[in-house]
């Protein structure tokens, strides 16, 4: 099921310049109009705490520890350059009169520094050689900012121009345009400096902060730094490695994590907003001493399961220290899965204080609208988050000085008294959100862990038809917050449904064993071979493996009822005739889906192909011939997996809600449907599906 809420989210950043990119993006869209500010100025300005630096690998960091605070100096050295945080000091207080290269390397380096590349494309040069004349010609400096209006109307003329110089034609509709300049204005591929880890609770958990005493508000936010290093523990221990030897063949452990966190307080709004940003150096110590990079893949598939470590934890510590309980709070949308807000936190204070980001993507929205019909195309990637930038200055607040952490405390109440109705209605909502009604108390013993794997099981079986760790450890953490369960048990009884899903109840997908044993100096410290990628196994289940039989065998039958050619002929002539012909290869799809005779068959094409129209003459034919169609989509809680309803309805057939336990077949067994899977990115067309039993 999707999700709402991820509080961990996971980006890239740049070397170079690119780790200003703290400075413009990550704060929830409430910095796009600072550009490039220093580090130091940016966290400094709106009076949060200083940065500090975390992380088990600074232990290899000499001249620097844990809790020290951050500087933009050291920011630039290691995130901009991948030099030693401290180089620039450590080289200025150095005075040996024998100083050599070789001093110079120990005392500057951490491993290679970065490479910065230089991504100006000739569309890049091209563009910025009119937007110069531009300037010129208004009596503007050269190197002066144009309206994006401009940009964007220099950029379409450009992208045209190239794409006549390439195809010798001009582009036939904006789709091709479109990909000319996304294709002429991607950068190169640029060096990772580093990640930049966000974590952001719940609403409820920094509405409550927001309003409470002083103490109970110092109490929730060592929570939440409680939660963050639990949650950077478990990357250190399950998700963190480098890669060794020819092309990166061996996967080897290394001692811990080189990052700065930074722990802010509102948003631009001026709303509550407690969150922290963890900017973690792509620099990692390995056993024997040296200093690599970060084996992204892993990191970024255990991104989900840290998240839902970090709400865990953060729940747990609450509950234990301030008393409070958690619950589901269904939203809006009954395809996503509902958040657990504190039980007493009035939900006006929520929605009061969470309502900037819907106004920032309605005007988005019309932007994107009045670009199109300005430009006859749509917005790139960069132009549509230029968009997004626009939208956020016109609708944000006006910009408020540096508060205290007492006067930002002091605008809150206020507010959150106008919305419940007086100071009073404020203290008695903390008071209830501190003292919840008993509950019966759940234990974690042996019959909730049957029980629960079994759940965890089926949420796997429901959402995908392979999993790995990563996946069950996530929905393990959800389960695990039901229950009574102090913070320092949470790993045990999470290893232990993780062991329950993957040795028990699932069918691990794995080559048969090579009879190889590896010795120990090529073993990671589990005892993994290094030739292998940490949390990477495959699993599934004998049902879905009996599932998938059943599709094979179908897929081998060629006893379907065909489509007369002339029933296929009138329907593609029909389609041309109301205005919509289809290409050769559309036109070719409909004729072998129509008079194959298979019982299977798919439909494959990048998006924007033109599958879903090839799929409406499909049906055209299929009832001009007799036959009834139906288009299905699945049952709501797994609106991920495949098209909507409606986009089945649009195929001319009828078009309904599939429940996974609810399989229909129309009127002389035959029918066809579409279906989009995320895993494989596929779109099917089928006819004849196999008999169920």
């Amino acid at each position: 099921m999707p999700f709402r809420g991820v509080t961990m989210s996971l980006h890239k950043l740049t070397a170079g310049s690119g780790y200003d990119y703290l400075t413009r993006q990550v704060a929830a869209l409430d910095a796009t109009d600072k550009g490039h500010i220093g580090l130091a100025s940016y966290y400094s300005e709106r009076g949060e705490s200083p940065g500090i630096w975390v992380g088990s690998g600074m232990a290899g960091i000499h001249g620097l520890a844990v809790g020290d605070p951050v500087t933009a100096e050291q920011m630039r050295a290691l995130f901009g350059c991948g030099l030693h945080p401290v180089a620039e000091l450590r080289l200025r207080q150095l005075e040996a009169p024998d100083f050599i290269g070789r001093d110079f390397r120990d005392l500057m380096r951490l491993g290679a520094p970065f490479k910065i590349i230089d991504d100006a494309t000739p569309f890049r040069v091209e563009v910025a050689k009119r937007i110069a004349a531009l300037n010129a010609l208004i009596g503007e400096p050269v190197d002066a900012s144009v309206a994006a209006a401009d940009r964007a109307r220099i950029r379409t003329q450009v992208a045209r121009e190239f794409f006549v110089a390439e195809h010798g034609r001009e582009p036939s509709d904006v789709h091709e345009l479109a990909g000319q300049i996304a294709k002429s204005s991607r950068p190169r591929a640029q060096t990772v400096a580093g990640f930049d880890l966000t974590f952001s609770p719940v609403k409820s958990i920094s509405t409550l902060w927001a309003v409470a005493e002083p103490a109970v508000a110092a109490a929730i936010e060592r929570a939440h730094q409680a939660a963050v290093n639990d949650a950077l523990h478990f990357i250190e221990q399950q998700a963190l490695f480098t890669r060794t030897g020819p092309q990166g063949v061996r996967q080897v452990n290394v001692r811990g994590l080189v990052a700065a966190a930074f722990t802010h307080r509102d948003s631009r709004a001026g709303d509550p907003d407690l969150h922290t940003h963890v900017a973690v150096a792509n620099k990692v110590q390995t056993l024997d001493g040296r200093w690599l990079s970060i084996d992204g893949r892993v990191l970024f598939k255990a991104k989900v399961a840290a998240s839902e470590t970090y709400n865990t934890s953060l729940e747990q510590h609450l509950r234990d220290t301030l008393g409070v309980r958690f619950a589901a709070r269904p939203g809006s949308d009954p395809g996503k899965r509902p958040i657990r807000e504190i039980v007493g936190v009035d939900p006006r204070l929520n929605q009061r204080w969470s309502t900037r980001r819907a106004h920032i993507n309605l005007r988005r929205g019309a932007l994107a609208v009045q670009f199109q019909a300005e430009h006859g195309r749509p917005p790139t990637p960069v132009e549509a988050l230029q968009l997004a930038q626009q939208a956020t200055l016109e609708t944000r607040d006006a910009k408020h000085e540096p508060r205290s952490l007492a006067e930002q405390r002091t605008t809150w109440m206020s507010e959150a008294s106008a919305v419940l109705g007086g100071r009073s209605a404020v203290a008695s909502m903390v008071a209830t959100a501190l003292n919840p009604a008993a509950e019966p108390p759940r234990r974690a013993d042996a019959h909730w862990v049957a029980q629960t794997a079994d759940r965890v099981l089926a949420a796997m079986e429901e959402n995908r038809s392979t999993w790995q760790m990563w996946h069950v450890r996530a929905e393990a953490q959800r389960h695990l917050r039901t229950v009574d369960m102090g913070a320092e048990h949470a790993n045990t009884l999470v290893d232990l449904l993780v062991d329950e899903v993957l040795q028990h109840r699932s069918v691990a997908l794995a080559a048969p064993p090579d009879g190889i044993a590896e010795p120990d100096a090529l073993r990671r410290t589990d005892g993994s071979s290094v030739y292998s990628i940490a949390g990477a196994e495959l699993y599934t289940t004998q049902r879905i493996l009996d599932a998938e039989q059943r599709l094979l065998t179908v897929a081998g039958r060629r006893d379907g009822t065909v489509v007369d050619e002339p029933a296929v002929d009138l329907a593609l002539l029909e389609m041309a005739a109301n205005g919509t012909a289809l290409d050769a290869g559309q036109a070719s799809l409909v004729r072998q889906m129509c008079t194959s005779g298979l019982r299977l068959q798919l439909a494959i094409a990048p998006a924007g192909a033109g599958k879903t129209t090839a799929m409406r003459a499909l049906t055209l034919a299929w009832t001009e011939d007799g036959g009834q169609v139906l288009g299905l989509a699945r049952h709501p809680r797994q609106t991920h997996l495949v098209a909507s309803a409606r986009r089945a309805a649009r195929l001319g057939g009828s078009g309904r809600t599939l429940h996974p336990a609810d399989h229909r077949r129309s009127r002389h067994g035959r029918h066809t449907h579409t279906r989009r899977c995320r895993p494989i990115r596929r779109q099917t067309g089928c006819k004849h599906p196999a008999d169920r039993g």
